[in-house]
């Protein structure tokens, strides 16, 4: 019989996971041991038995044969918390590629373990009469000053912090111990956790659910007392009170002994969010995210897993906090692309947290005012449940909203960032003190080539996504390499002005303060949000009416509520309308729709004006209309045509070369090797020809060259992830056959943010 063995990584709780061992897997445990088992091993020189975890199975050795040593036994105790995270760690290597290293430490991302922090104490363990009789022995003797302001304190109060002794009161750390030798005093240690969340005493009141809240409240829960928790995808309008629906869930499912996860898609949102959540759970909600230390998130995952918290908040990576008795997972804003993970393994939480809801029988709950084309077609398919809240909880309608047309500005005069429309309002806002905000989406800076005159856009062809301006005087297509020259006049109207939109949130704030003298503005973008309580201080300085605008890009329309603002201007809705990426319109409808729902929080209404080249665009008319329905189902006919997600899956194949030629070469290579297995599969299983599998590509991707590294993609499409998980694990094998040096290859499915 055919010797198979197994890498195994063993205390993989305590520290770094880059060693693997490996071991000889008994005849008796062939069929029942694979990625993910927990195994007992023989360690060492002593042979000390030890928990391990296996993540890699094969028939080579990679040692002297006579030297592996064999596994001992599959531990049959019941799921541990590492067992469960070692299981989400080969679910994600199996379908989101990268090494299950990567994977690993994706799932535990505190690796090291960071010193306890210690609370010290001195305590007076002497009686009362002879502490004041060393006290006045003390006073008669020189130098004992400091021994004398102990004493007189601890007298006062016998039991005080060891820091305030030591800092405030000057008593060296020597004149305690002296009195302690003497036994005078007593020196406490305790271990104390790290808290990254300041104390707050207030807590909120329970604010009572209006009917449709309690309906959905009560419907989670019954599925959930059942034993039959399922994802639920929450549609509901800005200003709707879906936070107070995840409120009163965790606080239902707590009561029964269950723990929770919030995720957020911005570091952005967290001080927001997790104030909204202290003032009702008080300490018990703390807070994961990458601006903590590595002692802070050392120590609330330690706090999680020994119940000291019931709620964690943060970003993606917040979902893997060792909760022993998960209960909820919260997903808000879930059609955010930040959710997405950009390094490898390339993640994406939405799928991850419903892959670990199901392993620990947990209610996942995915809400937003614009619901990613995935959730809602999943609703469609019958494998979430919709939710809808369709008016706002304080009362008052939707903000008003206007398309402002840029070339019928062009035409008429006005060559400023701003319409008309928009300056007729913020003059009127200056006069009344309301505030206004003006949001820029960056993302695809001078990278779409358009018309001003009659907003026509140069799009490929072949894959319906618009051509991007490369140097060279080159537009190219990122999903196919169709090339043509650069442009100098309008193939529609023969303009001139035709080029790459170039504005930023740095030349709009100039503009302001050149326009409006005397203008309060804040500007919140990557420059000015580097530091740690950067977010904070902003948008505490503009809820505090410190400005009369905030400047900003996508992170100042993400679920921000500031009852004073009464205008917001959206300057360049093509910019993310008209990058080359088939998600371009999703992204602006919901961009634009998020940004809407910033305007008229309180009791004023609320007035938008969406600046455009295209205004007859459907994703900028639903977005007026605030229309969901309408623009998903235009959306999804335009999916389901080209066959992409969430109709087809899609697999991104990435090449980085710090050599162009031999990136090219490679690129190629792979993507002949992947047309084969198609052409093979398609014999095999005798697919029709929609069910074939498309490959594209390969092309330069969207920024061809970062830091001297080449890049290059090609996509795979096939409706059955299963067959593209197939291509992976072919792809990555023959990377593994070939020669590229100098290279970095990964993979990525149904990617959102493109490459």
């Amino acid at each position: 019989m055919k010797e198979e063995y197994a890498d195994i990584i063993v205390n993989i709780s305590h520290e770094s996971v880059d060693r693997a061992f490996q071991y000889r897997i008994p005849e008796k445990f062939k069929e029942v041991i694979h990625v993910g088992t927990c195994v007992q091993v023989p360690f060492g020189r002593g042979n000390k038995l030890l928990k391990g975890y296996v993540i890699n199975k094969s028939d080579i050795c990679n040692y002297d044969t006579t030297k592996i040593k064999e596994i001992y036994a599959i531990v049959e105790d019941g799921v541990s918390m590492e067992d469960r995270q070692i299981g989400i760690a080969a679910w994600i290597h199996k379908y989101y590629g990268g090494t299950m290293i990567q994977a690993l430490r994706t799932v535990l991302p505190v690796k090291k373990t960071v010193k306890a922090k210690e609370y010290k104490k001195v305590l007076l363990t002497c009686d009362r009469e002879e502490a004041i009789a060393v006290l006045g022995d003390s006073k008669r003797m020189k130098g004992r000053g400091a021994r004398v302001r102990l004493l007189e304190e601890l007298l006062k109060e016998p039991e005080l912090p060891y820091e305030l002794l030591t800092n405030k009161l000057m008593v060296s750390g020597a004149v305690i111990q002296g009195l302690a030798r003497a036994g005078i005093v007593r020196v406490e240690k305790s271990k104390v956790y790290r808290n990254p969340v300041k104390k707050y005493k207030n807590l909120d009141e329970k604010k009572k659910l209006t009917r449709s809240q309690e309906t959905i409240v009560e419907e989670i829960l019954k599925d959930y007392d059942d034993e039959k928790p399922q994802t639920y995808l929450l549609h509901g309008i800005t200003g709707s009170g879906k936070t107070e629906v995840y409120i009163r869930l965790i606080e239902e499912v707590v009561s029964r002994g269950k723990q929770a996860i919030v995720l957020i898609p911005e570091i952005a949102l967290t001080y927001q969010t997790l104030m909204r959540f202290y003032k009702h759970f008080g300490e018990r909600v703390s807070v994961l995210n990458s601006t903590l230390s590595d002692g802070e998130k050392y120590d609330q995952c330690e706090r999680a897993k020994h119940g000291e918290i019931d709620v964690i908040i943060g970003p993606r990576s917040a979902l893997f906090t060792p909760f022993p008795n998960l209960g909820l997972i919260v997903m808000d804003e879930e059609h955010e692309g930040s959710y997405k993970s950009e390094g490898t393994p390339k993640y994406h939480a939405r799928e991850t947290a419903e892959e670990l809801a199901q392993r620990v029988g947990a209610s996942l709950v995915l809400g937003s005012a614009t619901p990613s084309l995935e959730a809602y077609y999943r609703v469609e398919k019958g494998k979430y449940k919709l939710f809808s809240l369709t008016e706002r909880v304080a009362g008052g309608t939707l903000a008003k909203v206007y398309i402002a047309d840029l070339r019928e500005e062009l035409k008429q005069g006005n060559r400023t960032i701003f319409s008309r429309k928009l300056q007729e309002l913020l003059l009127d806002r200056l006069k009344k003190g309301q505030q206004s905000m003006f949001f820029i989406n960056r993302r695809g800076l001078a990278g779409f080539v358009s018309c001003r005159s009659c907003g026509h856009v140069v799009k490929c062809p072949h894959c319906d996504v618009s051509l991007s301006e490369h140097r060279g005087d080159r537009m190219v297509c990122h999903y196919c390499g169709y090339e043509i020259q650069k442009m100098n006049t309008c193939p529609e109207c023969g303009s001139k002005y035709i080029s790459g939109f170039r504005a930023g949130t740095q030349q709009i704030e100039e503009k302001l303060r050149e326009m409006y003298p005397g203008i309060r503005v804040l500007r919140m973008d990557a420059d000015t949000t580097k530091s740690k309580d950067s977010y904070e201080e902003i948008l505490e300085a503009f809820r505090n009416g410190e400005a009369d605008v905030l400047v900003g890009t996508q992170m100042i329309v993400k679920g921000h509520d500031f009852p004073n603002v009464t205008l917001v201007g959206v300057l360049a809705a093509d910019m993310s309308l008209s990058v080359g990426d088939y998600r371009a319109a999703e992204r602006t409808f919901q961009l634009l729709t998020q940004a809407a729902g910033r305007a008229g929080r309180g009791d004023t209404l609320g007035e938008v004006v969406i600046q455009t080249y295209q205004p007859e665009h459907y994703a900028i008319i639903h977005a007026a209309n605030q229309d969901y329905k309408g623009f998903y189902e235009e959306e999804i006919l335009y999916r389901d045509l080209m066959q992409y997600p969430p109709v087809a899956n899609m697999l991104g194949v990435q090449i980085f070369a710090s050599n162009e030629v031999e990136g090219i070469r490679v690129a190629k290579k792979l993507a002949d090797q992947a047309k084969g297995l198609a052409e093979r599969l398609r014999e095999e299983r005798g697919w029709s020809l929609k069910e074939q599998m498309q490959i594209i590509g390969p092309a330069p991707a969207g920024i061809g060259k970062i830091k001297d590294i080449y890049r290059f993609v090609f996509y795979i499409k096939h409706v059955d992830i299963e067959v593209l998980v197939q291509q992976k694990d072919f792809l990555e094998e023959v990377v593994k056959g070939m020669e590229h040096r100098g290279m970095n290859i990964q993979f990525d499915f149904n990617p959102v943010n493109g490459l």
